[in-house]
């Protein structure tokens, strides 16, 4: 399915077939396309460029399609990783992190710091957090296969 062109979102690099590998949901999913372009927010004379998830119901484009400035996509990718990093040890707590610390992490970005730490603030945060450590651990393959080929590219880029 060919992503729209017309729409605010100027689509310039494209993956028109992410409904075929998107993860667990491959083949059967509304995420039909990823998209790297100019983005809808762009105003006159300022460019901001940005990713695109484009999900389509089966009749028309969603309004649910995100559209993501790359340095969000970049620190989701940093977040998912600390977080896997903090699961590898995470056994060693009774609730799979230190209460009297839940901060996991300070990672430094643009001179200040992207805080990561468990949400205290759920109610239910040691049953979701038994889940979560669950899907994670459930998703290992998926996620470990792309963060190798992410490794990998970064790692020819230099970095």
């Amino acid at each position: 399915m060919k992503i729209p062109t017309t729409l605010k979102h100027k689509p310039v690099i494209v993956s028109e077939n992410y409904e075929n590998v998107d993860g667990r949901y491959a083949y059967n999913t509304d995420a039909k396309g990823l998209s790297l372009g100019l983005a809808q927010w762009n105003d006159r004379g300022k460019v901001d460029i940005s990713a695109k998830v484009w999900r389509y119901t089966g009749e028309k484009w969603s309004r649910q399609s995100e559209e993501l400035p790359f340095h969000r996509v970049l620190d989701l990718a940093i977040l998912i990783c600390r977080a896997k990093l903090h699961f590898r040890e995470a056994y060693r707590y009774e609730n799979l992190y230190d209460t009297e610390k839940p901060v996991i992490d300070r990672v430094g970005l643009q001179g200040d710091a992207m805080t990561v730490s468990v949400c205290t603030d759920n109610e239910k945060i040691n049953e979701d957090i038994k889940l979560f450590q669950q899907a994670l651990s459930d998703n290992d393959e998926l996620l470990s296969e792309r963060l190798r080929t992410l490794s990998k590219i970064l790692k020819e880029m230099g970095y």
